[in-house]
């Protein structure tokens, strides 16, 4: 019995052995395993960044997996790029810590003066704190302004003997971002930031032809309160011709010249252009909208900052405004792009600090909060919010470091990923990825200007791994979608893992 049980102990002991010695074999041979498959994306993926598309291109990549912490693909991680809108992802995981996702903004009306008799002897003040959202409904007034009429009905107020003055002090008056270029300041995507902002300080210029060719063509601006004018220099076209338009305007004015060409019978068309002072508009809107109401305001509309007399104290609050949280705000802000929230969220975080809503505040606040992430302050220049600066300057690590820490934190990640536009299906990257394995499994940011791409974010292969990345290329004189082409074919090698 004894002799048996040695004997069963001793082939215990041997098979144990075994199956060590099998384990440490295969754990030896694991790594080769994974070096061979991981050198055999490299190569891949070398061969699809060899591509012509690319020749002159410096492009920053780095490639990881979430799933088992590994670096996949590198080139140029640390070199310097201009990110573009990539540049939004370091605004919107820093004002989502630093604001948190519940954050709102505030904007109120109130009168400054006495109520008697269904007239306001004194002043109307609007006070902003930067809130990105209200807009004009159907190219006319905003809604809220004719919620404000009926509050100012309900507090007894008929007339206002007096202004409506804008007080937008908790920003300051820098509108344009550092290193626009003057030359795109009139297009729609280089809206000006301000505490009081109003339409994303935007108005469309309706251009319709005259009746003949050779007649001057139509322009309107929508909505009212602008405070642009046009200088019309549309000709009417021979019908069928093409449309030739232009809208220009120098920086410190409000002459507005459209030129060019409209064939006659063409229906209307719109263009977006900036307005030269967001807190004019806002506060020349709203008193228009108030006389449509029947409220009638004595003494125009103005900023603040403007007039001589300041208004009567104390104040008398008539309504407020508060903005949608900032997790709704940034999926409209991350799946179209849109640089005027990027503005705004940046001056909304230099605010958050106690002083005046500054860019100079805002990008403080992104490098302390980085910092505290891993990312080294040589790491980025950052200038605005939204990318649209050309002195803007990102690695490719310094975004996935962000991406990994947004992923890491239960806090931000749910959110954000929400905010991302997910391949074939909706924002930036609605039109592309579709018929491919990439369709449904990113989750990514986009980033153009003249001959500069990115795309960073997440993807999730076929097999389940996560993964995050980032693809930066810069200097290449192909066409943008011969560079998305090389992207997605390397992203499609990921995937097929």
């Amino acid at each position: 019995m004894k002799r048996r049980a040695a004997a069963f102990a001793a082939l215990v002991l041997v098979t144990c052995a075994g199956l060590t010695s099998r384990a440490a074999d295969e754990t030896r041979a694991r790594p080769d395993a994974v070096a061979s498959v991981q050198d055999a994306l490299a190569a891949d993926l070398d061969r699809l960044f060899a591509d012509p598309a690319l020749a002159r291109a410096l492009v920053g990549i780095r490639i990881e997996s979430l799933t088992s912490g590994r670096l996949l693909y590198e080139r140029n991680g640390q070199k310097l790029v201009v990110p573009a809108s990539n540049m939004k992802l370091l605004t919107m995981s820093v004002a989502a810590e630093k604001l948190g996702w519940d954050y709102t903004f505030e904007t109120r009306l109130e009168a400054a003066g006495r109520i008697q008799n269904g007239v306001l002897t004194g002043d109307l003040i609007v006070t902003g704190t930067g809130d990105p959202s209200i807009v004009a409904q159907d190219l006319g007034p905003a809604a809220l302004f004719g919620e404000w009429a009926s509050a100012l009905r309900a507090a007894g107020v008929r007339r206002v003997d007096g202004r409506i003055l804008g007080d937008d002090h908790a920003f300051d008056d820098e509108g344009l971002g550092a290193g626009w270029a003057w030359d795109y300041l009139t297009a729609g995507y280089a809206a000006p930031s301000g505490a009081l902002s109003y339409n994303e300080n935007v108005v469309v210029a309706r251009i319709a032809p005259g009746a003949v060719a050779g007649e001057p063509g139509r322009v309107e601006l929508a909505p009212p309160g602008s405070g642009l004018e046009i200088v019309n220099e549309v000709e009417t076209g021979p019908a069928g011709s093409p449309v030739s338009l232009e809208l220009g305007r120098l920086p410190g004015s409000s002459r507005l010249t459209v030129r060019g060409r409209i064939p006659a019978g063409r229906d209307v068309v719109s263009r977006t252009t900036t307005v030269e002072h967001p807190t004019r508009f806002f506060v020349e809107g709203l008193r228009l909208a108030l006389a449509e109401h029947g409220i009638v305001v004595s003494g125009g509309a103005w900023d603040l900052d403007d007039v001589e007399v300041a208004p009567a104290a104390p104040r008398q609050a008539i309504a407020r405004r508060q903005s949608l949280p900032l997790s709704y705000l940034a999926g409209y802000f991350m799946k179209v792009s849109q640089n005027f929230y990027g503005e705004m969220f940046l001056k909304a975080l230099g605010r958050s600090t106690g002083r005046p809503g500054s860019a100079a505040a805002g990008r403080q606040v992104v490098r302390d909060t980085l910092a505290s992430w891993g990312v080294p302050p040589d790491a980025f220049v950052m200038n605005d919010g939204s990318g649209l600066s050309r002195y803007d300057y990102v690695t490719a690590d310094t975004i996935v470091t962000i991406l990994k820490h947004v992923w890491n934190d239960p806090r931000l990640r749910g959110p954000f990923l929400a905010t991302l536009p997910v391949g074939a299906h909706d924002g930036t990257l609605e039109t592309r990825m579709r018929g491919t394995i990439l369709d449904g499994r990113v989750q990514a940011k986009t980033g153009t200007i003249s001959n500069m791409r990115a795309l960073s974010g997440y993807l999730e292969t076929k097999s389940g791994e996560r993964i995050v990345f980032s693809i930066i290329a810069n200097h290449f004189t192909a066409a943008n979608a011969d560079i998305d082409a090389v992207v997605e074919k390397a992203l499609v090698r990921v995937a097929d893992r």
